[in-house]
This record gives structure tokens, C-alpha cells and sequence, in this order.
């Protein structure tokens, strides 16, 4: 990789002294709870960012408990000065990125329905608008348009960007399509004149090839498409502006799911490559160079044995230096990159030195110049705090939990263990204050394709700082730690209920025989499929568990994955039909449910309708199962959709539960 110029970390280094007056003692007595509340407020700041001449400073905030996120922009010289405020209302804001020195672009929702008619139909509508902050003025951007982003800043055209935009209706390539290749969705690609507030179409998208990539000049190079005949992804580079576009690369979707070819920039020390992301024949995913002229992988730059590349690090001056990818990175205890620019490493272990409790620590925003920018961490003992770096000095800008206090959160360990068939897995431990042994809580993440990340997670740190011991286990099915991994979900047809749901308990299993967790008050909690795994837990024989959680789960899979299943083609339907056919059915197993169960579920949820929890609750009450229902009117499936009033209800809802009505005395 090209080494490139960056503030000295001597120059950091110089205000290290910063962290030593910052650090506190972990307390020595358990420290008594949070009121409940301040679990439900939602992130005081978030979204802070560098205008690109360092002059401002932009985020979001809210500026009450129940209040809506407005965009706040201060002058980054004077922090305490007023500064000016955007309120979307009656839309929320949802984001915001500098665009140039006095313009931002950001998006915005706001709920048009409060029901549900069917799955992933969506109750909000979006806009897109850009605001000068000069004039304070909004242009919205084409009025009807859901989405915009930035697809290049065009450095040679400093009065101009270029956006890509999903107009509503545009025909999609299949939804499995879109999710084994996300990237080559067909959006439009507009040039914005930001001086006149106009845009031109450049290009449309279409399904064949979409999904472009662009240098820091704003010269498209790479798109990916569908050949939808073939049920082949297909990849297309243009070894120049006035080059034609010519196919480097074709692969059969039904290879996707396991074998995922990701293109991720170029290979700056080889010319007519590309970084690429993908396995080539190994379980753990690497990142390795692509010829595109010979149209075959080159070199591996960097591959791992325990767990997969997870993505790119770009350089943290995108002004500058735009999609330069400058490292990788890898999750196990924590999020680890491995840089390729040395002075990009030297300066991310210098910023890691300057911060309290650092664990995962980042530059999100940096001025033009690189003199200035943000720092962000975020951890167990930091749920997300920013700093501003400027003339040589390091200043709190804010957390996003003011609130909390390091030494009254929990720690977490990273550990492995085994299933009970000899596979080795690995949880996530969140360890509250006190003596164990602990009631514990396992919890399951969603998807199940996905994984945890470990750092902060609001739901364990709550749980700890209430007393639970908390185990988040990357069970069988889980994604980031291997092919073999993923596909043990299939095995046998499918394991979800029965091998995955082992892997829940045997974590649980491996704690108490630790002697961290107390075996006679032990609880599962678990969000989407995470809460489908709460169902299934409720019926087992023998029962691990004094009582069960279950959040916006799948509780009938039969009328969940009648749907899910018009999502996959080929071979992955087969793989996913075959999941169906063999997996529990909660609703089918009413009778056998031997615990307490506290279900939660979201009214406007359209990934997994409320019907899951209405039809499940009706079959409790038929069976005489004892049981609480708590419906969150306006609420999603997805946490960003809870309000203050949501997670209260919620938090308190659990906490009670947890408390009076978890097995005979309570966990």
C-alpha cells in the first residue's frame, strides 16, 4: 500500500497525559443499579463530524429524553458558543455527512401508517435534502427521491459531488440477489452543482450492471451486475476513462452464500488490480489481489486461521485521500486492525493511548488539512464518547450516555468453550460486579447469519448493572468465524432448534461449570431469531432455565419463512427450505412450554409481524401457560425504531420480570 503523509505521533503522544488525568479505579462494592430510565434514553450525541475546512463541528443530538435528533453544527474553535440547530420536524432526522466547507446532505424519515399490512412493508417515508449552512437553507433533493449518498466527492470539481439515489419504484434485482451482492444495487448517479442546486443524470443503474465504484477523480472503474438467465453475479472494470467496460469475473450466486467475492478497492502497488475480499478455497475469509486484466487472484495479502477478515480500514482523511484502503480488520475480544500504512498504524496506537477505558478507537471525521479531527471510542466501560483533536490539544466533545460512569459498568470476556459434539465456539461474557457464582442471562444474537462484536451492547451492559451475569454465544450458523461455522446450520437438512439451540445451552453449561454462573437461576433473552431461540428454550426437556424472553421473535416459522423463503433462489432456497422443513416450531410446541415466558413485540414491525406474538399468546392462553405480553405500538423490529417510551416500557417490563417472576423466587 502507498504510504501517505499524516499527522506525527510524537504530536499525539504529546498529550497522552490526558488519559492518566481521565482514568478512574474500578469501584471497589457493587454498585447499586441505574433507575431504569437511563436505559431508555436513547444516544445524547451521535454522528459527529469535522466540516472539511475544520471549521465546524457537526452532530446530531437530542436534546431531551423523548425528544427528536437534531442536526447541531458549533463553531470548532469555540465549543461553547450557540450554536445553529436543524429540526426536521415533523420528519426525524436519521444522518448527516459533509458534503463541502458549507454544505451538508441528510436524511430524514417520518411514519406515514401505524399498521402493518404485510412483511417488509415499511411505515416510514424518507428524504433526502441538503442544507447550506452559510445561507441556512434546504434543497431537498428532487422531493420524492427515498435515498441519497455520496458516491464521490470529486476533488477536481470542488463545486460539485456526485450522489447515487434509489428512486421509489425503480425494478430491483431480486432481493437474494441484492443481499449476497448488496453493492450492485441499481442506483442512479446524479452530478450536484452545489453552487446551483442542480443534478444531472450521469447514468441509471440497471440490473445487468450496477452497483459502480469510483477513484478520487470521480471516474466510475468498477460495477457489478446480475445475470439473472444464468443466476450468475458478474463483475465489470474500466481500465480507463475513455476505456470500455469489459467483464473480469463471473460466479454462480449459489457459490455466494459461502464463497462471497467482495471487490474493495484498488491495489495501489499494483497496477490493473484490485483488493479483493473472499476465501479462496480456505474457511477464513482474506483479503487478496485481483488481476483485472488477467482476470484471476494474485497475491494474499493477509489471511487469518482462527477468524475472517470482517472488512476494510479506509484512511482516515477522506478529503484527501478518498477510498484508500490503508488495512484490515478482524473481530475476536475486540475489533483489531491490521494496518498497511505504517503511519496510519503509528498514529491509530497513539490516539489508543490518548482516550479513557480505549478499546474500540477510530478518527469517523478529519479536516482537509489532517490537522484536526475526531476521535470516537467505544467499549464496555465507554458506551461511545468524542474527542476533538485541535492545535495540539485533545478535548471532550460528549458522550453518548453521559450518564454512565466507567466504573459501574461490566467487563467483557471474550473465552471459547465447547459444544457438546466437540465443536469449538466462542461467547461474548459480560461479568457484572460482585462474588459469583451470578444469575445469568444467555442471548442470543439475531439473524442467525450475522454475529456479535462484543464492545459495548446496551442490553448486557443493563442486565450487568443489574446484577445478571451475560453470555452471548456465536453458535453454529453464525457468520465471521469461518465457512465451516455458517454451514453447520445446515447440516442434517438443518439445526436450528436443535444443534444451534445446544450450542445456547451449552454456553450456559460451560459458565456454571466455571462457577461464574449459578445453575439453578439461569434465563435466556434473545431479539428475532434470537427470540425464536427464547421459544424453542421454553420447551426443552430437560429445562436449563427458570423462565424465558422473547423479542420480536419468530415464534411460527411457517408463517414466517412463507415469506422468507420467496427471498432465495437455487441452491439456497433448497439449503434454507430444507432449514424450514427441520427446524422447531415454537407455536407447534405450546403444550411442552414448562417456564414463565415475558414476550415483547413491536406493532409496526414488517420483518416479523406482530401476528407471530398475537397467534402465540392466544395458543398460550389455550394451553393455561403462564406468561406476559408486552406490545410497543409504533415500535419496528429493529432497535432504532424504540423510542424513550418504548425502551421504559420494555427495560422495565424485563427487569420486573426477571425479578418477581423468573422461575418460583425470581433470578
Amino acid at each position: 500500500m502507498t504510504k501517505l503523509p499524516f499527522v506525527p505521533a510524537a504530536r499525539l503522544a504529546a498529550v497522552a497525559a490526558f488519559t492518566a488525568a481521565s482514568l478512574s479505579a474500578n469501584a471497589a462494592e457493587t454498585p447499586e443499579p441505574y433507575p431504569t430510565d437511563y436505559w431508555a434514553m436513547r444516544s445524547v450525541i451521535s454522528n459527529v463530524e469535522l466540516s472539511p475546512d475544520g471549521k465546524r463541528l457537526a452532530m446530531m443530538e437530542i436534546p431531551s429524553k423523548d425528544g427528536k435528533p437534531l442536526i447541531s453544527v458549533y463553531d470548532a474553535n469555540d465549543l461553547a458558543k450557540e450554536p445553529f440547530r436543524l429540526n426536521a420536524d415533523p420528519m426525524e432526522v436519521q444522518g448527516f455527512t459533509w458534503i463541502s466547507d458549507r454544505y451538508l446532505l441528510f436524511q430524514a424519515k417520518q411514519a406515514v401508517r401505524d399498521i402493518v399490512r404485510a412483511r417488509e412493508q415499511d411505515t416510514f417515508k424518507y428524504k433526502a435534502a441538503l442544507l447550506d449552512i452559510e445561507k441556512k437553507k434546504i434543497d431537498e433533493l428532487g422531493g420524492t427521491l427515498e435515498q441519497a449518498a455520496i458516491a464521490s466527492i470529486l476533488p477536481s470539481k470542488p463545486d460539485k459531488v456526485l450522489l447515487e439515489m434509489v428512486p421509489p419504484g425503480q425494478v430491483r434485482a431480486s432481493d437474494f440477489a441484492k443481499r449476497v451482492a448488496g453493492a450492485f444495487s441499481p442506483y442512479d448517479y446524479y452530478e450536484y452543482d452545489l453552487k446551483k442546486g442542480t443534478k444531472k443524470l450521469l447514468f441509471q443503474g440497471r440490473l445487468a450492471r450496477g452497483g459502480y465504484a469510483f477513484t478520487a477523480e470521480g471516474e466510475a472503474w468498477l460495477a457489478g451486475g446480475t445475470d439473472v438467465r444464468k443466476r450468475e453475479v458478474l463483475w465489470f472494470w474500466k481500465s480507463g476513462p475513455d476505456a470500455d467496460w469489459q467483464e473480469v469475473r463471473r460466479q454462480p450466486i449459489d457459490d455466494f452464500e459461502f464463497d462471497p467475492f467482495y471487490v474493495v478497492g484498488l491495489d495501489d502497488e499494483n497496477p490493473n488490480h484490485a483488493l479483493v475480499l473472499t476465501r479462496n478455497g480456505h474457511d477464513k475469509m482474506g483479503m487478496w489481489s485481483y488481476d483485472l486484466a488477467g482476470k484471476k487472484l494474485g497475491e494474499l495479502i493477509y489471511r487469518r486461521s482462527d477468524v475472517d477478515v470482517a472488512h476494510i480500514w479506509h484512511h482516515s482523511n477522506s478529503w484527501q485521500h478518498p477510498a484508500t484502503v490503508v488495512g484490515v480488520v478482524y473481530y475476536t475480544d475486540k475489533r483489531h486492525i491490521e494496518f498497511f500504512d505504517a503511519t496510519e498504524g503509528a498514529t491509530q496506537a497513539a490516539i489508543e493511548g490518548l482516550v479513557p477505558h480505549a478499546h474500540n478507537v477510530s478518527i469517523p471525521s478529519r479536516s482537509r488539512d489532517g490537522d484536526t479531527f475526531v476521535i470516537y471510542n467505544v467499549g464496555p466501560r465507554d458506551p461511545g464518547t468524542y474527542y476533538l483533536f485541535k492545535d495540539g490539544e485533545i478535548k471532550p466533545i460528549g458522550s453518548r450516555q453521559p450518564l454512565f460512569e466507567s466504573e459501574r459498568l461490566a467487563d467483557v470476556e471474550f473465552v471459547s468453550y465447547e459444544a457438546r459434539d466437540g465443536r469449538k465456539l466462542y461467547a461474548y461474557v459480560t461479568v457484572p460486579h460482585g462474588e459469583p457464582p451470578f444469575p445469568l442471562i444467555v442471548m442470543p444474537h439475531g439473524g442467525p447469519s450475522v454475529r456479535d462484536i462484543g464492545g459495548y451492547d446496551e442490553w448486557a451492559q443493563a442486565l450487568a448493572n443489574n446484577g445478571y451475569l451475560v453470555v452471548q454465544p456465536q453458535y453454529r450458523g453464525s457468520t465471521g468465524l469461518g465457512a465451516d461455522l455458517q454451514k453447520a446450520m445446515f447440516e442434517n437438512g438443518g439445526q436450528m432448534g436443535h444443534k444451534m439451540q445446544d450450542d445456547k445451552d451449552d454456553a450456559a453449561l460451560y459458565l456454571v461449570q466455571r462457577g461464574l454462573a449459578d445453575k439453578n437461576r439461569l434465563a435466556m433473552f434473545g431479539w428475532s431469531y434470537g427470540g425464536y431461540a427464547a421459544g424453542v428454550a421454553a420447551t426443552r426437556t430437560p429445562q436449563l432455565y427458570q423462565c424465558v424472553i422473547a423479542g420480536a421473535a419468530v415464534l411460527n416459522r411457517e408463517l414466517q419463512y412463507s415469506y422468507s423463503l420467496t427471498r432465495f433462489e437455487g441452491e439456497s432456497r433448497k439449503r434454507y427450505q430444507a432449514v424450514s422443513n427441520t427446524a422447531v416450531n415454537p407455536i407447534d410446541e405450546v403444550e411442552k412450554v414448562n417456564v414463565p415466558m415475558l414476550i415483547v413485540h413491536g406493532v409496526v414491525d414488517y420483518r416479523v409481524l406482530v401476528k407471530n406474538a398475537r397467534d402465540y399468546v392466544k395458543q398460550l392462553d389455550e394451553h393455561g401457560k403462564s406468561y406476559k405480553y408486552v406490545e410497543l405500538p409504533g415500535a419496528g423490529h429493529f432497535t432504532n425504531t424504540l423510542r424513550y417510551d418504548h425502551k421504559l416500557e420494555f427495560y422495565q417490563s424485563m427487569l420486573d420480570f426477571l425479578a418477581e417472576d423468573c422461575g418460583p423466587e425470581g433470578l
